[in-house]
């Protein structure tokens, strides 16, 4: 009783009972801020402290962090250093341990070679070459990750080959030979001794089919299975824990099926759903007091996560301080949601938050260009965490490398980024001795690259022919430097380049994330220009560059600062609070994307992403949609995210707006997106992956038809005569505001506007859209 009272004090009853209960399956659902890290450390440790050999004890996190912070735990709550003992670590980290003891009787050497993402692409991208295939369309990263998915799914290359609906999907994605790839890949890893970090759990799968000795030594040698995270398991991780746990029965099991958003990764939210099938004498607890949220947060997340069928029920709860409502705000674009956003992270510090307890989540990463740049533009310390600053994303440095090499042909830097971008088969050593010639010969680099043969250098005729051609290229974008608009150039620029098609035809998530980066930059080129025009400032390509360079220029560097904002995709977020969040780009094709809506499975993650999304905040969270948003070069009207209609009215303060008639409008906006739903066609897919459920893509992307509202824009000018100081106007990009003078006549009249974001912007009445509120 007194290692009891010990190893339970402090635990709420549900935790304590969790601990406690040591005779059988257990699942532990705990919701957000529920205190799960703090319940698997106080059951390890009430384990060790009735007598159970840390040895005989199998503890499975998905990150060596939290593996070494419930360690941490554990000896603080034993008072001495039993954890070092515990088998516990990541899935790769304790079966790779397991795979080093029995790696021969799987066909490999104890001292086998572990490949991680980079080494296995890299193996890939030479087999495509070995085999002389068409890297256009078997692009090494795409490969490589198909690969990853057969092997999370434990379809071994026997088995693939011999499916005639695999092979089929091959041949449409004309990459029919895949499944030879797939083949010779394994048979090299093999014969090298080397494994990648899916073999580690594909290997123990094996050795635990094929060896029912080896599957009874490992049974017997553990006492107890604890898992963290069990909702974001794959198949082969599933397996292979039901495998060693089928003997003693004594499975401990934590997780939040309300959080299960990495499918796209190989999670299988069905592992958490049937844990009840699989062990029906399981026992199951729920931890719903959430110590991190307000009630009002709490409540709106359980209003909103009901509306999911797939589920395990529970009621979480929180006896924190009821607290704010949850905000919902609209503005008028993307450009005026960066805007607000910074101004109100601005109020907040200004009343004495620090910047490093707030952060701003988005569904995907090119949205933070807009919001970077209002940072900046602000003053406002942030960081962007888990990725790269947008400007400093390898596609978007590309892209500029090659505007800047246009613009100045003697830009060495950009020169060596983008000659052989995409591929033109000139390889780094020529690259080399071309800018090695310049210095020597003492020409402009653009003398050697546009005319090779009037120089003497270690090159060989098709490879002097190629750099000729690409010169020929760059030379035929300079000619259109005065005759096109900063949209125009590069956009003509990114086809003809050859750099959009090279994107389009890598179909890995990473691939389309690196797509998005680009639209998203090739939208705010767009912005840059319509802006541009209605001021009446130029927008050519070279004053682009010089703006955009300014933003360049402008990264935050990385002095150890940690009073920051933090700028993360909400996947990034998951397992981090802070005090205030905001969540941007809440509309629909976008959150949830277009091509979720047609699943309901897809649908239901996307409402679990915003769930994890509004469960970050401790006290205050803040969520934002764009009547326009800036998509595929236009200024796009968008309607407002179906997610912010299920959450509860009762727990939400629609900034700005009376209830009653922004419902109205939801439900006007709502139903224009239904009609332009059931009007969608989509094609066949290009590249499926047995990771995904996800629909092909579309033919074509449409924009949602909103219904005409009072607050949004009608799209129609207002008449010249009445734009006069006083009046009250409407922008599609910069909001409402008001003009405050007119000045001069005819084709130059300008009007000065004050807008309410606090900006003051001169407009060329003749190229204004603006809409008449007064």
């Amino acid at each position: 009783m007194e290692a009891e009272n010990v190893f339970v004090k402090g635990l709420n009853p549900a935790q304590k009972e969790s601990v406690l209960y040591c005779n059988g399956p257990s699942l532990v659902i705990a919701g957000a801020g529920s205190g799960k890290t703090r319940v698997l450390t106080h059951k390890i440790a009430y384990l060790i402290s009735k007598g159970m050999d840390p040895h005989r004890i199998m503890a499975l996190t998905f990150t060596n962090k939290a593996a070494d912070e419930m360690k941490e735990r554990i000896d603080t709550l034993l008072g001495y250093n039993a954890s070092q003992a515990l088998w516990m670590g990541t899935f790769h980290s304790i079966f790779g341990k397991i795979l080093r003891i029995e790696a021969e009787k799987i066909g490999f050497t104890s001292n086998y070679t572990i490949y991680d993402a980079a080494d296995s692409q890299n193996f890939v991208k030479d087999l495509i070459k070995e085999m002389k295939l068409d890297e256009d369309n078997y692009k090494y990263k795409a490969i490589a990750g198909r690969i990853s998915s057969c092997k999370n799914r434990l379809v071994l290359p026997d088995s693939y080959l011999a499916n005639p609906n695999y092979i089929a999907d091959d041949r449409s994605a004309h990459r029919p030979e895949f499944g030879n790839i797939y083949k010779l890949y394994c048979q090299r890893c093999r014969k090298s001794n080397v494994m990648d970090f899916d073999d580690l759990l594909l290997y123990t799968n094996i050795l635990f089919k094929i060896d029912p000795m080896t599957l009874a030594k490992y049974q017997d040698r553990f006492d107890y299975f604890l898992v963290d995270e069990y909702q974001d398991t794959n198949f082969a991780q599933y397996l292979i824990v039901k495998r060693l746990s089928e003997k003693c029965r004594r499975l401990f099991v934590v997780g939040d099926d309300a959080q299960s958003i990495y499918s796209f990764r190989g999670a299988e939210i069905q592992n958490i759903l049937n844990f009840k099938n699989d062990y029906p004498d399981y026992k199951l607890f729920k931890l719903e007091q959430n110590y991190r949220s307000t009630q009002n947060i709490v409540d709106a997340a359980n209003s909103l996560i009901k509306k999911n069928k797939g589920q395990i029920p529970k009621q979480v709860f929180s006896e924190n301080e009821v607290g704010d409502k949850v905000q919902i705000n609209k503005t008028v674009s993307d450009n005026m949601e960066g805007v607000t956003v910074a101004k109100k992270i601005q109020e907040l510090h200004d009343s004495g938050a620090l910047y490093s307890d707030i952060a701003v989540l988005y569904r995907t990463n090119a949205q933070s260009r807009i919001l970077e740049e209002s940072m900046r533009n602000y003053g406002i310390p942030y960081k962007v965490f888990g990725g790269m600053s947008f400007y400093q994303r390898k596609e978007i440095k590309d892209i500029l490398a090659y505007v800047r090499f246009s613009v100045n042909h003697n830009d060495v830097q950009s020169f060596k980024r983008i000659v052989n971008y995409p591929s033109r088969k000139i390889g780094q050593t020529t690259i080399d001795k071309v800018v090695a010639a310049a210095e020597s010969l003492q020409v402009s680099l653009w003398d050697i690259v546009f005319t090779p043969e009037k120089y003497t250098i270690d090159v060989n005729g098709p490879t002097r022919q190629r750099i000729k051609e690409f010169a020929v290229m760059i030379n035929s974008f300079t000619e259109k430097i005065g005759s096109y608009d900063a949209y125009s150039f590069v956009d003509e620029m990114l086809k003809a380049s050859g750099v959009m098609t090279d994107l389009q035809a890598d179909k890995t998530p990473e691939g389309e994330g690196r797509r998005e980066n680009v639209q998203e930059l090739l939208n705010g080129v767009k912005m840059f220009c319509d802006t541009r025009r209605e001021t009446g400032e130029p927008m050519g390509i070279i004053n682009y560059l010089e703006n955009v360079s300014v933003l360049t220029d402008l990264e935050e560097p990385d002095d150890g600062d940690l009073n920051r904002v933090s700028l993360m995709t909400i996947h990034s977020s998951k397992g981090l609070e802070y005090d205030n969040v905001f969540v941007t780009g809440i509309e629909e094709n976008l959150f949830p994307g277009a091509l979720t809506v047609l699943d309901p499975r897809d649908l239901e993650e996307e409402r679990r992403l915003f769930y994890v999304a509004v469960t970050r905040a401790k006290k205050r969270i803040l969520l934002y949609y764009a009547e326009n948003r800036f998509r595929f070069g236009k200024l796009t009207p968008m309607a407002p995210s179906r997610f912010l209609k299920d959450i509860d009215a009762n727990y939400v303060d629609w900034h700005g707006l009376s209830v009653s008639p922004f419902l109205a409008t939801f439900d006007d906006e709502f139903e224009g997106y239904t009609k332009f739903q059931k009007k969608q066609t989509y094609s066949a897919p290009s590249f499926p992956k047995f990771t995904e459920t996800k629909q092909p893509e579309p033919q074509q992307r449409k924009l949602v038809p909103l219904k005409k509202t009072t607050a949004a824009p009608s799209g129609e000018i207002a008449d010249a005569s009445l734009l006069v100081e006083g009046v009250r106007i409407l922008h599609k990009m910069f909001g409402e505001g008001r003009i405050v003078s007119r000045l001069g006549e005819g084709e130059n009249t300008k009007l000065v506007v004050e807008f309410d974001s606090g900006d003051t912007k001169t407009l060329l009445l003749k190229f204004a859209k603006l809409q008449i509120l007064d």
